[in-house]
């Protein structure tokens, strides 16, 4: 799986991050494999990656190529101010690298169980 996520160290990308942390075995014993991404710096990321014991790595796209790619950057709307940015998504990506899922603006506290979920069905 690819995380798209806005930002290091703010609080709902940090309960995210948490979640996938706090449910990493799981994940992994249903094949599960996390690959998180932002435009953060690296050294944001090695910050972040080592404040919460984080896991899994975390890709810097600075230059939003990766982000582009899989269309998550875009206009958002914040207590009432408009500007771009990345949208919070989730990809579900089988052996063959299919996408076989999306979860748009997962619930960030409880996105280890939305996965989950997913791959029980």
């Amino acid at each position: 799986m690819v995380y798209f996520y806005p930002k290091d160290d703010t609080p709902g990308c940090t309960a995210q991050a948490c979640s996938l942390r706090d449910n990493y075995a799981d994940l992994l014993q249903h094949g599960i494999s996390i690959l998180g991404v932002s435009a953060d710096s690296q050294t944001a990321h090695t910050k972040f990656i080592t404040k919460y014991e984080l896991p899994f790595p975390l890709i810097a796209d600075e230059s939003k190529e990766v982000i582009n790619n899989f269309g998550v950057w875009g206009p958002k709307k914040f207590m009432g101010k408009e500007y771009d940015g990345i949208h919070r998504t989730t990809f579900l990506i089988d052996e063959e690298q299919s996408i076989v899922e999306i979860i748009n603006k997962p619930n960030t506290k409880e996105h280890a169980e939305e996965i989950l979920k997913i791959f029980n069905q």
